[in-house]
């Protein structure tokens, strides 16, 4: 017998939360693994649908869950992931072109693959750590990855790994980062900043 019930709680990162039925107390556990309609995440005052089971341990959950006025067979939605990867693939060829063209040294390209890569591990990590409620990474650092020149990396990893993907004000700062590195990473192609690459490379050889 299916039941109604209202979402009272949702640890997105952690992907899961509790339920309040509609007619009964308590609340029921509910995993986002439970949805059948996984295209929509769900969200704290979400009408779900769905049938009482239990879990390994025998505690009781929610299982074949669907959020009320979305399909069953909604699927996700891949454009902004598809975006994202772009945008991240795009500058990054933008960067290889320019090392191609001599415009800017090959450390800078590699500055910017390592970082991305620390970057993605970072996010992987911090994730890794919600799910098991372990110490995490803080944001301040993520960002500070993210300014310095891993924002591919995070960008790639906020998509692909799910993670930091919706969370607000976490995304307006991120933006930011991108815009403050891209504008730094353009200051490069003026006089002064091709001396200052010109003699970190000079003092680093």
């Amino acid at each position: 017998m299916r039941k109604k019930g209202k979402i009272t709680s949702w640890f997105d990162e952690k992907g899961y939360g509790f339920l309040s039925p509609m007619e009964g107390h308590g609340q029921v556990f509910v995993h986002i693994k439970a949805f059948s309609n996984r295209g929509c995440r769900p969200a704290v005052g979400d009408v779900v649908t769905y049938t009482m089971s239990t879990d390994a341990r025998g505690r009781p959950c929610a299982k074949g869950a669907t959020i009320a006025g979305i399909p069953k067979t909604s699927k996700p939605k891949q454009s902004n992931s598809a975006a994202s990867y772009g945008i991240a693939a795009a500058f990054l060829l933008i960067v290889v072109g320019a090392v191609v063209a001599s415009a800017i040294p090959l450390p800078i390209l590699l500055f910017y693959v390592v970082l991305s890569a620390a970057t993605f591990a970072a996010y992987a990590f911090d994730k890794s750590a919600a799910i098991k409620e372990s110490w995490r990474t803080s944001e301040g650092t993520l960002h500070l990855l993210a300014l310095v020149g891993g924002w591919p990396g995070a960008l790639i990893a906020q998509n692909g790994l799910r993670h930091k993907s919706k969370k607000q004000p976490f995304r307006a700062i991120f933006w930011v980062t991108v815009v403050l590195n891209c504008t730094g990473f353009i200051w490069l192609f003026t006089p002064e900043g091709a001396a200052a690459w010109q003699s970190v490379v000079s003092a680093i050889g």
